[in-house]
């Protein structure tokens, strides 16, 4: 029997949370079917994301709910009964390799968790690249130009002392590829500069 049901779950998409929020839920008669995603259709995600915020209800009625974050877009995670100890040691910060179902209540796309496991930060990276590296290149979404819009997140995060490169290549809808070649560039036109390496800060 558990070979059957086995055989039967829906393969877990390696996805970001702005694939899922820009994703086409279908409904039937009222019911969630699936997300449509291209030629995907997905009802399971593997997640990599940050807790920015949680909420626990233990009393009679068990709840809980974590806001995740992978710098492309937040979704709920949402625990109901005893399932709420899959995340009850979980804190704000923490980063989560998630893997869970997709679910959606009142226009609002939601994950429904079987495994929520600790990662190191790192992985957030990894996995963004791992995503483009199944893609073709994507250019950057924006209506800035590349260049502006990276010299734009290094002016703003002047107050916290500079940028991290990691943290560009995390939260720009571009190839890492791409977003090296123009900090190279405005490295090079002496319009940031590096205090420590892959640390930058603006000159202008």
């Amino acid at each position: 029997m558990l070979a059957e049901e086995s055989k039967k779950r829906n393969v877990a998409y390696k996805i970001r949370i702005g694939d899922i929020l820009k994703s086409k839920p279908i409904i039937q008669e009222g019911k969630f079917l699936f997300l449509e995603l291209g030629e995907n259709k997905i009802v399971r995600v593997n997640l990599l994301a940050n807790v920015v915020d949680k909420f626990v209800n233990d009393g009679e009625k068990k709840y809980a709910s974590l806001t995740l974050d992978d710098a492309s877009g937040q979704i709920k995670l949402k625990s109901f009964g005893d399932d709420i100890n899959l995340v009850k040691d979980i804190v704000q910060g923490d980063s989560l390799q998630i893997i869970g179902n997709v679910r959606e209540y009142n226009n609002e796309l939601y994950i429904m968790p079987e495994i929520v496991k600790k990662v190191e930060p790192k992985w957030l990276l990894v996995r963004k690249l791992e995503i483009q590296k199944s893609r073709k290149d994507m250019p950057a979404k924006t209506n800035l130009p590349l260049r502006d819009l990276i010299l734009e997140k290094i002016k703003n995060g002047e107050k916290e002392g500079g940028v991290d490169i990691d943290n560009l290549i995390m939260e720009i809808e571009a190839s890492a590829d791409l977003i090296n070649q123009e900090v190279k560039k405005v490295l090079e036109d002496g319009l940031v500069y590096e205090p420590r390496p892959g640390r930058l800060r603006y000159l202008g």
